[in-house]
């Protein structure tokens, strides 16, 4: 009876001693850890992609419509200031240019015969004066009659009149020929609009015509940059981008040189945030430029923020409750695990944070979660990993 008893009871108690023996082993025995220690001289970092583009990009063309009939740049091509890219068909407006030329000249004549009647209208006052003086003196003698005098007093002011008229029409021929010059210089205006020239030094990146096209006033017939605006468009992330300033260092990677890394700085902040993406623009000019570039080009941006000259960093998948300032994190104090609401700093581009107060002295933080972390329950801490 008693060896049934115990044959029957030897199962279970052998399940029970196994599950104590599982339980004191899972449970009770010193959890084996992992913990971070200080790093040095940790760059805090700023990712974003973008691409290369230009700050000075321009679709030009000419003001006025015709046949293009010379073509003197086409794509790839560097240009200066002021050389001759294309000219259209221009005989109609050289035409009118030599009709405004010749209106000048008619004008300039016309000044020198206004000149020329004041001349004479003056000669012929002068000449009614002294006819009337001397009738004058003729009727004081009683040797002509008043009208004789009258009438010569009369033609004296009908030629003072002349002249007067003669010296307004000089007015009026010199403006005249001001006139004349500004149409001239309208005319010649209108033709340079037949020529177009490069308003700045630049590389030609496309052309979008061939010779014989008609172009519309206004029509797009090159697209030009200027090689030293060439800069990164970089989308960086709102919850990254509250410490990036003007003038900080950045490297940019282009996809075609991905073993390359081009030096530049922050040239420029977006004001206005992209509302859907929820992104800022950043624009970084470079400082070490490829020698050549390709506009639209994806480029990966890595704009340098600050330097923390020691730092205890935990990855963020060792944080629970991370609300962007404060989060939770497992530590070891005095070979136990406790639970310590922390206060975070700044993120690393490897996703880890840096702890800037809550922490208690001598208390090391552990880097990987794993089951059987427990408040209170004994650790064993296996290594430090290296930042």
């Amino acid at each position: 009876m008693r060896k049934r008893f115990f044959r029957y009871l030897l199962p279970p108690l052998g399940v029970g001693v196994v599950g104590a023996a599982v339980f004191l082993f899972l449970f009770i025995r010193p959890l084996p850890v992992e913990v971070t220690r200080p790093a040095e001289n940790v760059p805090i970092q700023v990712f974003g992609l973008g691409t290369v583009e230009a700050r000075i990009l321009s679709k030009i063309g000419f003001e006025a419509g015709a046949a293009l009939v010379e073509l003197n740049a086409d794509h790839g091509d560097r240009v200066k200031e002021d050389d001759v890219l294309a000219r259209l068909y221009s005989a109609e407006q050289e035409a009118r240019t030599a009709k405004g030329r010749a209106g000048m000249v008619n004008a300039a004549a016309a000044v020198k015969m206004a000149e020329a009647a004041v001349g004479k209208a003056r000669a012929v006052l002068a000449q009614k004066k002294q006819a009337n003086i001397r009738r004058q003196a003729l009727v004081a003698r009683k040797t002509v009659s008043e009208a004789s005098a009258e009438e010569a007093q009369m033609e004296e002011e009908v030629a003072a009149a002349e002249l007067a008229v003669a010296i307004s029409d000089v007015d009026v021929a010199k403006a005249a020929v001001e006139d004349a010059k500004a149409q001239f210089a309208v005319e010649e205006v209108l033709l340079d609009h037949h020529v177009l020239r490069a308003p700045y030094d630049a590389i030609v990146v496309q052309r979008h015509k061939e010779l014989g096209s008609v172009l519309s006033p206004g029509e797009a017939l090159f697209t030009l940059v200027a090689p030293g605006t060439i800069w990164a468009l970089a989308y960086i992330d709102e919850a990254r981008a509250g410490d990036i300033r003007v003038g900080q260092p950045a490297e940019v990677r282009l996809r075609s040189l991905p073993r390359q890394m081009f030096a530049g700085h922050v040239t420029r902040i977006g004001i206005e945030s992209d509302r859907v993406s929820e992104e800022r623009r950043v624009y970084i000019a470079c400082d070490r430029c490829p020698e050549s570039f390709h506009l639209g080009e994806q480029a990966e941006v890595y704009i340098t923020t600050g330097m923390v000259d020691k730092a205890l960093l935990v990855p963020e998948t060792a944080i629970a409750g991370f609300d962007g300032m404060r989060g939770t994190v497992w530590t070891v104090e005095d070979g136990e695990l406790r639970r310590r609401e922390v206060v975070l700093g700044h993120r690393t581009l490897d996703s880890r944070l840096e702890i800037t107060d809550g922490l208690p002295e001598h208390a090391r933080i552990v880097s990987v979660l794993r089951p059987g972390l427990r408040e209170g329950r004994a650790a064993k801490v296996l290594e430090e990993t290296s930042p």
